[in-house]
């Protein structure tokens, strides 16, 4: 995830990136009868754990943030030479691949929202299926679901990358600096190493994939098969090759030619192969989409729109909220500090503010399920699940104890004409 501000001429530009890497954990899924232990999908990705040292920073010309240190860096380094927002999150996303591989790589997908001051511009990226894919290819011969590592491990996961074409998007609008220059400091810390960060060496730790793979083994453990430790210097002359070949040809230099049939030709010789073909990679086109925004309180928010579901869920998350702020001031999430930690450490969110955001979050999640898709291909009533009123009949919903499993809003309560 890259979060930057950037503030010129009284205006303050913000791009917030998230990219999927191909990556053999995966998202985890929901635990199946027929599934064996050894089967099930692994925990969601390993977390960094509670901060308790942070502290306010401000500035007055730009701001990033990223994932790793090495990356917020390498989106400082371009902001000070003059770049502009996408400039500096092309940087830091490059870097990304390189010390986040298990969540920023280059081979997956990506939405952006960026603000230049003026308007809000949402572009898809998203990886997309191979036009091979068929309903049943991830059903085994009995018509079952197939066990999580046949599915996930292996060709059949992988889609059609989206996350550079995105990118060169956005920069044909927005960037200042030349394309090739964001490379470069991806390139150096692929050629002469990087410390594996506390993170990697986790979630490295806690893949059981990992050692089913010949070439991920070499590259991400020891010889006698642990993780790699914290601080090891780790080297990808082969990235930093296919990162030189991006920087001077632009995304072409992924999708078309030598980096795009490795990819083919990987996904296609798996033993559990995948239909991923030249025609797809070079054929994939990323959109600009228009953002979903409503008002919070004095603020409006937008986010992306669908195929992602990230923007509606989170709006209507606050809708909720602020639907129940509005029927109580008691149960405004304001009135509800932070409470002295149960470990004596700092501080914890307040019980009651967990509650509200838990179930605001279960409703909104309800109907993520049940009614959010691709727009391209499914009706999705976007105005409808964002509208006040539907947010109050919701937020009815809510007591002092948890719903439990919550259920999706009436479809006849989505009043406004669908977007």
């Amino acid at each position: 995830m890259i979060d930057l501000l950037l503030a010129k001429n009284n205006s303050l530009r913000v791009f917030a990136l998230s990219a999927m890497a191909l990556w053999t954990a995966g998202c985890s899924t929901g635990e199946s009868e027929q599934h064996k232990p050894s089967e099930l999908p692994p925990a969601p990705e390993i977390a960094s754990g509670l901060r308790t040292d942070m502290a306010p920073v401000h500035a007055t010309r730009h701001m990033a943030a990223a994932a790793n240190p090495l990356a917020t860096e390498a989106g400082q380094q371009i902001l000070r030479k003059g770049g502009s927002a996408i400039d500096a999150a092309i940087a830091m996303q490059a870097v990304l691949a390189l010390v986040e591989p298990q969540s920023s790589g280059l081979g997956g997908g990506a939405f952006i929202l960026y603000w230049d001051g003026k308007r809000v511009q949402a572009y898809d990226g998203r990886e997309t299926a191979p036009a091979g894919a068929t309903p049943g290819m991830f059903m085994g011969a009995e018509g079952q679901p197939m066990p999580f590592s046949e599915a996930q491990i292996g060709g059949r996961s992988v889609g059609v990358p989206g996350v550079l074409r995105a990118l060169e998007m956005a920069h044909q609008q927005h960037g200042k600096l030349p394309w090739s220059d964001l490379f470069l400091p991806a390139i150096k810390l692929a050629s002469e190493g990087f410390p594996v960060s506390q993170r990697l060496h986790t979630q490295i730790a806690a893949d059981r994939f990992i050692a089913g793979s010949a070439e991920m083994a070499r590259y991400f453990l020891t010889p006698q098969g642990q993780a790699l430790p914290v601080g090891t210097l780790l080297k990808n002359p082969e990235l930093a090759r296919t990162l030189q070949t991006i920087a001077s040809r632009g995304a072409d230099g992924f999708y078309q030619g030598a980096v795009a049939q490795a990819m083919v030709d990987n996904v296609r010789s798996h033993p559990r192969a995948g239909t991923l073909s030249l025609a797809d990679i070079s054929g994939y086109q990323a959109r600009e989409r228009t953002p979903v925004c409503a008002d919070y309180k004095q603020w409006q928010v937008c986010g992306m729109p669908p195929p992602s579901s990230g923007g509606v869920a989170v709006l209507q998350t606050l809708g909720i909220l602020e639907a129940l702020q509005d029927k109580s001031p008691a149960l405004d999430l304001a009135s509800m500090p932070p409470v002295p930690s149960s470990s004596g450490a700092g501080l914890e969110p307040s019980p009651s503010a967990v509650h509200l955001i838990a179930e605001a979050e279960r409703l909104a999640y309800a109907d993520r399920a049940q009614y959010l898709a691709d727009s391209d291909f499914v009706p999705v009533n976007v105005k409808g699940l964002t509208d006040k009123a539907y947010f109050r009949t919701r937020a009815a919903l809510i007591g002092d104890k948890s719903m439990g499993r919550a259920e999706a809003g009436v479809r006849q309560a989505l009043t406004c004409p669908g977007s």
